[in-house]
């Protein structure tokens, strides 16, 4: 379906992109801190709203 060419493609550009991703992320790891502290809640409260909706479908379901 794919090439070599392209896999080693695909391979390499994803390293790079992550790389990149943790690089810009250190770079900016103070300001994180100070604007999105709390933030994490936030994120458990979404991920434990949509256990909740699983949790009803298969009750319901």
């Amino acid at each position: 379906m794919f090439s070599n060419g392209q896999i080693i493609f695909a391979i390499l550009f994803a390293i790079a992109f992550i790389i990149f991703l943790v690089y810009a992320y250190r770079k900016d790891i103070k300001l994180h801190r100070k604007y999105y502290k709390g933030s994490i809640w936030v994120l458990i409260g979404f991920i434990a709203f949509l256990l909740f909706i699983v949790a009803i479908k298969f009750v319901l379901g």
